[in-house]
C-alpha cells in the first residue's frame, strides 16, 4: 500500500552555527539573485511555514515539557507587520502557500487581524494548524478573514488517553472545533494524529472508521525527533506502510494518484467504499526530502530551510533597522540555496535540533 519517492544522498548535517547576517555575508557566485526560489538540487520552493508564537497552551508529551517551558520575550517576536511584509516577499519570490503555525498560534492576540493582512497578498492557500481547543468560537472570523482551512491535532479518541498525551484540554471541545471548522467552510477540515508506539497506536482502525463515518481527512505523522525533552527513540516510531496494512486489511484503501512533483508531505489514500480519506506523513521511514518545497519563519523572525536544520538566516534585524525588501528577499535566497539535500534523520552523524518543534513552528 506505500508509494515511494526519490530521496537524494543525505548528507551529515553540521552542528548549530549562526551565520553572517544576510547582507554582509559574500553572496554565493552560483546562487541566483532573480527567479524563484531554488535550492541547489532544483527544488523550487512555494510553501512557507509562519510560526506566530513560540507559546502554547497545551504539554504535549511529544512536544514540550509539563513544566519550565522557557519562552521567548515579547519584544523577540515579530509583529503582524513584519510577519506581512517577510509574507509580502516570499510572494513576490513565488511562494503560493501559506500556513500560520505555533506553538498554537491561536493564543496569540489578534490572529484574526493577521489572516486578514495575509489574505490581501494574494497567496492561493492559507492555512492554519491548531490544537483545536480556541479554534470554535473564531472560526467564522477566520473564515471571513480569509482563512481557506485549517489542521487540527487530535492524538486520541479516548478522552482520558487525549488528556494524558496533551496533559491539558479537552477532547470534547476539540471534536466540537472540528464541526465549528466545517460549518465555517475551513475545509477540508484534516485532523493531524502523532502516532507513538505503545502509547496510541491501537487507536489507529479508531481513527480510520472516525474519517469514514465523518468523511474527513485522518493523517497519521511519525513520530520525530522534535520534542524538547529529548526522549525520542526509534522504537517510539510507528512505521507508515503498517499503518496502511492494517486499515487495508479492515477497509481497502487504494492511492490518491498526485501530480507528479507533488511536494505534499502526506501520502493519500481513499476507502474504496465509501467517504473520508487517509494520509501518511513518514518523515522518518520514507523522507519525502527530494520534493520538499518547504521553507519555514519562526516566531522570533528567523528563516529555516528544514525542520531538522539548526542553520538559520534572521530577518528581524533587517525589519526593525530599516532593512530593503531586497535585503529580505536575500535572506530568504541564501537559506533555500544553503539547504541540504535530506534531513538526516537515518544517517550515523544524525544530530538533533537544538530547537524544539514548539519553537520552530510545525
Amino acid at each position: 500500500m506505500s508509494s515511494s519517492r526519490d530521496v537524494p544522498v543525505v548528507l551529515r548535517r553540521d552542528a548549530h552555527r549562526p551565520g553572517p547576517g544576510p547582507e554582509s555575508a559574500p553572496v554565493p557566485a552560483s546562487m541566483p539573485t532573480a527567479g524563484p526560489l531554488v535550492d541547489q538540487y532544483g527544488r523550487a520552493h512555494t510553501d512557507l511555514r509562519v510560526s506566530v508564537t513560540d507559546r502554547c497552551n497545551l504539554r504535549c508529551v511529544y512536544c514540550m515539557p509539563e513544566e519550565g517551558v522557557p519562552f521567548l520575550p515579547r519584544s523577540e517576536i515579530l509583529s503582524f507587520e513584519e510577519i506581512a511584509r517577510v509574507a509580502q516577499v516570499a510572494r513576490s519570490l513565488g511562494v503560493t502557500s501559506l500556513r500560520l503555525t505555533g506553538g498554537e498560534p491561536l493564543v496569540r492576540r489578534g490572529v484574526v487581524e493577521l489572516v486578514r493582512q495575509l489574505a490581501t497578498v494574494g497567496f492561493d492557500d492559507i492555512a492554519l494548524t491548531t490544537n483545536g481547543t480556541g479554534l470554535a468560537p473564531v472560526a467564522c472570523a477566520l473564515a471571513r478573514a480569509g482563512l481557506h482551512r485549517v489542521n487540527i491535532s487530535c492524538d486520541s479518541l479516548r478522552p482520558q488517553r487525549y488528556a494524558e498525551i496533551r496533559r491539558r484540554g479537552d477532547l470534547a471541545a476539540v471534536l466540537a472545533a472540528m464541526d465549528a471548522a466545517e460549518a465555517a467552510g475551513l475545509v477540508p477540515v484534516k485532523v493531524n494524529v502523532v502516532l507513538i508506539a505503545g502509547v496510541n497506536d491501537d487507536e489507529i482502525l479508531d481513527f480510520a472508521a472516525f474519517a469514514r463515518q465523518r468523511a474527513r481527512t485522518v493523517r497519521f505523522i511519525e513520530f520525530m525527533p522534535l520534542d524538547a525533552e529529548g526522549g525520542w527513540r526509534r522504537d517510539q516510531v510507528v512505521p507508515s506502510d503498517g499503518v496502511l496494512d492494517r486499515i487495508n486489511e479492515r477497509w481497502p484503501i487504494e492511492a490518491i494518484r498526485s501530480p507528479d512533483g507533488d511536494p505534499a508531505p502526506a501520502d493519500r489514500y481513499r476507502f474504496c467504499d465509501g467517504a473520508g480519506e487517509i494520509g501518511v506523513v513518514a518523515s522518518v521511514t520514507r523522507p519525502f526530502c527530494g520534493t520538499c518545497n518547504r521553507l519555514r519563519l519562526t516566531a522570533d523572525g528567523a528563516i529555516r530551510n528544514c525542520l531538522f536544520s539548526d542553520d538559520e538566516v534572521s530577518v528581524r534585524a533587517l525589519l526593525r533597522n530599516g532593512g530593503s525588501d531586497d535585503g529580505i528577499a536575500l535572506a530568504l535566497r541564501r537559506s533555500v540555496w544553503a539547504k541540504l539535500p535530506g534531513h538526516g534523520i537515518n544517517d550515523p552523524g544524525f544530530l538533533r535540533p537544538v530547537r524544539s518543534m514548539s519553537m520552530i513552528g510545525g
